[in-house]
């Protein structure tokens, strides 16, 4: 009776630990965009307006992920988490673009 309840502990851990990460990682790379949109406006590559857009953005994805969170006790599903991954990607693209489109900020010279 022992084994079998260690083995369901056991089971259990190892499909909640994985949920639980993936709710950090899509928190650790909305940090890591957040920085490079406040990099690119800092060097001048994103001017304001790109730079609130792509704010926008990742404030809607925040909000999404905060309500999926709620919805489901603290867990993302997979469909959610890979949903928020793929906006994620739509939205880090967007900021390599932005990058690096010779678009700068009046009167900053990109570095």
């Amino acid at each position: 009776m022992t084994t079998d309840r260690f083995r369901l502990i056991a089971t259990a851990m190892a499909i909640l630990v994985p949920l639980t990460a993936t709710a950090g990682e899509v928190r650790n790379r909305e940090a890591r965009q957040q920085a490079r949109i406040g990099q690119g406006l800092r060097s001048g590559q994103i001017t304001a307006g790109g730079a609130a857009r792509l704010e926008t953005r990742e404030a809607d994805i925040n909000a999404s992920r905060r309500a999926d969170l709620a919805a489901n006790g603290g867990h993302l599903t997979g469909a959610e988490s890979r949903s928020l991954n793929r906006r994620e990607t739509a939205v880090s693209n967007r900021i390599y673009a932005d990058k690096h489109n010779d678009i700068a900020q009046p009167g900053v010279v990109p570095r």
